[in-house]
């Protein structure tokens, strides 16, 4: 079916998985759609504003520590490596690890294709001898990379503490994709934020200027655009809560009454006060990260963290492969 784009009037053709996500997601109890559809092109704008708030310390804090750990990263990893960043966005904090590691060329991969073609551009601008590849995918999926870094040694980049946003179980089996696509003697550069006072936690994702509130109930506005919704997003309280027992921040749209909507024709209705469960963000202990990233197929070589320990930037290597039986 084709739907048409809100930034330009062009058609297209509307996402058969973002449908199916959607359509299961409301008639599942309690109600969920996964966090990767929250990346349109107005989803991935309002990201990159929210990571400018002052509530917002994750993309201030990893940017800091990738400067000063520049020195020991590039003794460590050398360069000529082939970069490849899972999820990158507006690549933002990518030109400090270029201009650290030198590499031999940069794929970005992200499932925001007008967003990431402008990113690519961006660094093609400002490093105009490196090759940059950029490749639209869903990195959460099984990847085959480009041929023209085949025979390259990598260093994957997986800033932002992304890898919270997955449950435990889904984050080990993501990295073992990772390592499955980056190859033998690849190395993996990774955020992931630490446990922290909830207090400094749940303003990071509620700010005071309502930016992840808009950027929550987006998630709406696309349905209704892309998805024939009739979703009534001024119904919906942006909340986002800290769960100890799973040591992560929840996000979720909230029915501030009852309310009936249709998706592609498919009735729904809500009471007030259930809630559509948007997203994770999964913190994670200094042992709890090692852990993980073991369990994914990971050797963590070297870890910093900052000052106040709100933070941390993992270098790991990839565990060489058993032989089969």
């Amino acid at each position: 079916m084709l739907k048409p784009e809100a930034e330009d009037g062009q058609m297209t053709l509307a996402d058969p998985q973002f449908r199916a996500d959607v359509l299961s997601g409301l008639e599942r109890r309690p109600r969920a759609i996964p966090a990767r559809w929250f990346y349109d092109h107005r989803g991935s704008q309002l990201f990159e504003q929210i990571t400018d708030l002052p509530e917002y310390y994750p993309t201030r804090t990893e940017t800091a520590l990738l400067h000063d750990l520049c020195p020991e990263l590039h003794e460590i990893v050398g360069e000529g490596r082939a970069v490849v960043e899972f999820g990158s966005g507006s690549s933002t904090k990518t030109p400090v690890l270029l201009r650290c590691v030198k590499p031999s060329s940069y794929v970005p991969i992200d499932i925001s294709g007008e967003f990431l073609r402008q990113s690519a551009r961006d660094l093609s601008d400002a490093f105009p001898d490196l090759l940059v590849l950029p490749f639209e995918a869903d990195f959460t999926r099984p990847l085959t990379l480009p041929h023209t870094i085949a025979d390259a040694p990598k260093l994957g980049f997986f800033p932002g503490s992304t890898i919270g946003n997955l449950i435990p179980l889904a984050a080990v089996d993501l990295l073992r994709a990772m390592r499955a696509s980056l190859g033998e003697g690849a190395m993996l550069l990774i955020g992931m934020d630490r446990i922290k006072d909830p207090a400094v936690l749940v303003p990071a994702y509620d700010d005071a200027a309502g930016v992840t509130a808009a950027f929550n109930r987006n998630l709406l506005e696309r349905i209704n655009r892309e998805l024939d919704g009739t979703v009534p997003v001024e119904a919906f309280a942006h909340e986002a809560r800290w769960n100890d027992d799973r040591a992560r921040i929840e996000m979720h749209l909230v029915a501030t009454r009852d309310v009936a909507f249709t998706v592609e024709g498919r009735p729904f209705a809500m009471a007030a006060g259930e809630s559509i469960h948007t997203e994770n963000s999964h913190k994670y202990g200094e042992r709890d990260a090692r852990i993980l990233l073991r369990a994914g197929g990971w050797t963590p070589v070297r870890e910093w963290t900052d000052a106040e320990g709100k933070f941390a930037v993992i270098l790991a290597e990839a565990q060489a492969e058993r032989p089969a039986p």
